[in-house]
């Protein structure tokens, strides 16, 4: 394993994520919302976008999802949990 591979997805978070920015009015002001937008990045990033070498998505070429994920897939997940976690 490279760190070349861990160096370029530390550089696409950062890029894509203004939170990990500095000097931005868009850091997090608790770890559990910045946790959350994590979370939601990744699963943004495996699951629902298309990268360009690939022609597919991550979770995809790894044989974890059989089609690309729309947004509302990804929040139907989120609603989801939302009411396991209540009830």
């Amino acid at each position: 394993m490279s760190t070349s591979f861990v160096e370029r997805q530390n550089l696409t978070m950062r890029m894509s994520m203004r939170r990990f920015t500095r000097l931005t009015n868009g850091f997090s002001k608790s770890l559990e919302n910045h946790c959350h937008s994590v979370a939601l990045y990744f699963m943004y990033y495996n699951f629902c976008r298309v990268h360009q070498t690939l022609r597919v998505t991550p979770a995809m070429e790894a044989g974890l999802a059989d089609h690309v994920w729309s947004l509302e897939e990804l929040v139907g997940l989120l609603d989801r949990t939302e009411l396991t976690v209540a009830a």
